[in-house]
């Protein structure tokens, strides 16, 4: 059956496709955030199991097998780290129950400001002399020791409960996927047709794809990670009392792009203002600026070159959608998710445009037809309003015409 679709009637429907393919997306999260977690992690480690297969000839299977070992390892070895800092952070926080504990906190922290040679006129209205006139110090006693933190502390180890069943979960998945990830490749080629030309553009693109998500995650960890040990080896330095966990925090943070750069920062500038001086607090708050600048404006771009080549609207919408859609997990993968995209819209026909869109470099408007006539608007509108008569668009035509 023949359709004549309108313009209108067709992006109506583009419209509702999208709308439907979204709403897919967020019932369907259970499925897809694992799923998609575990394609992004095969895309990663495909090449360490193929070297392990090619040279260490070991089995395909245990080399599979190997190369999520070692990102268990990893995995196990930060969870560990932060699940043994979280004690002493709360063994240096005030006892509410412990009067004279609570006033000697209290002492150090508003002598550390009023000996600084500091502008701080109004440090006594802030941090006044005696200590139940502190009203913010008060609200912290208050939730140190009622029991909302306690109910905290039990939804964190729920959400734990929760995060590590989803991890066996997107292991289980990654595991298969790599085990017969060339399988699944050639069944989703012969999908598309037995065309030569059909069967060597979904190749091109799935390889394209598995590039640009393997570049982003790769130079992302590694840029991550010289970040973190550069900014804990200051945190270090100056004498904070977690330098281990806010370096492992900005390693895992950096992923979200912006959101997650800002917030790496203010964990460790409050740990600085509050156990070191407000000096220390100002200048970790300068130098971590400083770095990340230098991180997102030449390191990223360097590393990175054109397989991350998103400009800055792109990159929040975005992380705005999948956070819709996904939740914190999304803020995680849209990056990633982005990557992908833009390489399958380079390599489908009529596609390529919204990956121009997605970029952040200019395209120039495309070269005029010398074969198609030209309007002038302005007298167009002028001849609509009936001033002059509307001029005839006229072809123009070769010497042969």
């Amino acid at each position: 059956m023949n359709l004549n679709l309108t313009t209108a009637t067709r992006y109506g429907l583009n419209v509702l496709a999208a709308f439907g393919a979204s709403m897919a997306l967020y019932f369907g999260r259970s499925i897809f955030v694992p799923l998609v977690i575990a394609g992004l992690l095969a895309a990663m480690l495909w090449p360490w199991a193929k070297w392990l297969h090619r040279r260490l000839k070991l089995p395909w299977f245990v080399a599979c097998s190997s190369a999520i070992g070692l990102l268990l390892l990893v995995v196990v070895l930060v969870v560990a780290l932060v699940v043994v800092s979280i004690p002493q952070i709360l063994n240096d926080l005030p006892n509410p129950n412990n009067r004279e504990d609570i006033q000697k906190k209290y002492g150090d922290l508003r002598n550390s400001f009023l000996n600084t040679p500091l502008p701080f006129e109004r440090v006594n209205e802030v941090l006044p002399p005696n200590v139940d006139d502190a009203k913010l110090y008060q609200e912290l006693l208050k939730y140190l020791g009622g029991q909302q933190i306690t109910a905290d502390l039990l939804s964190l180890g729920g959400s734990g409960m929760h995060l590590l069943a989803e991890t066996v979960l997107v292991l289980f998945t990654l595991l298969f996927l790599l085990v017969e990830g060339q399988m699944l490749v050639d069944k989703v080629r012969n999908i598309f047709g037995p065309g030569l030309g059909i069967q060597a553009s979904v190749s091109r693109a799935f390889r394209e794809m598995a590039e640009s998500v393997r570049s982003y995650l790769v130079w992302r960890t590694i840029v991550n990670i010289g970040l973190g040990v550069v900014l804990g080896a200051v945190y270090h330095f100056v004498g904070m009392k977690q330098p281990v966990l806010w370096a492992l925090l900005t390693v895992i943070l950096c992923y979200i792009p912006y959101l997650g750069t800002i917030v790496a920062g203010v964990m460790p500038t409050l740990d600085a203002l509050v156990n070191v001086g407000p000096l220390a607090g100002l200048g970790i708050l300068v130098f971590y600026i400083a770095i990340v600048t230098v991180e997102g404006y030449i390191i990223v771009p360097w590393v990175m070159g054109r397989s991350m080549d998103l400009n800055a609207t792109t990159v929040l919408v975005a992380c705005l959608f999948w956070y819709l859609v996904w939740g914190t997990a999304g803020l995680f993968l849209a990056m990633p998710m982005m990557a992908a995209i833009k390489a399958i819209c380079a390599n489908v026909p009529g596609w390529a445009p919204w990956g121009e869109l997605m970029g952040s470099e200019h395209t120039p408007p495309p070269p005029h037809d010398e074969s198609k006539p030209v309007i002038d608007l302005t007298a167009a509108v002028i001849a609509a309003n009936g001033e002059i008569p509307r001029p005839q668009a006229t072809p123009t035509t070769d010497a042969k015409g």
